[in-house]
């Protein structure tokens, strides 16, 4: 199971479309909140997190996950990079660091990438 988080319910849902297109099992979040308090936590595979959120952005999600001993691979996404954002994402272990809008086949790399590091990795 792969989980989406983007407050952009258009983002969502073309990412869920795409997902889906390639045969994945998708959940789609509006927050960081809604998936932590999913009761299907413990299937998520890979979290797939846009970076800047309102209340709580994608590195608190990051953080909360991991205070929860869940340890699934991060895709990191955003259309507002800022100086050190990647590089706060990959000090957070991230699977993928991806700026919007990016090519379908760069996100489905990542994918591939997170879900081969997932199965070394704890789930939630």
């Amino acid at each position: 199971m792969i989980a989406i988080v983007d407050d952009d319910a258009s983002v969502r849902d073309a990412m869920g479309r795409l997902m889906r297109s390639f045969d994945l099992a998708v959940e789609l979040y509006g927050s960081g909140a809604e998936l932590l308090g999913s009761p299907t936590l413990g299937g998520v595979a890979c979290v797939i997190t846009d970076v800047q959120m309102p209340k709580m952005n994608g590195f608190a999600l990051c953080e909360a996950l991991r205070a929860r001993g869940c340890h699934v691979p991060i895709i990191f996404m955003t259309a507002f990079s800022e100086q050190g954002h990647e590089q706060r994402a990959r000090a957070a272990g991230a699977a993928c660091f991806v700026n919007k809008p990016f090519e379908d086949t760069e996100i489905i790399r990542c994918i591939e990438r997170a879900l081969s590091l997932s199965g070394r990795q704890e789930s939630c």
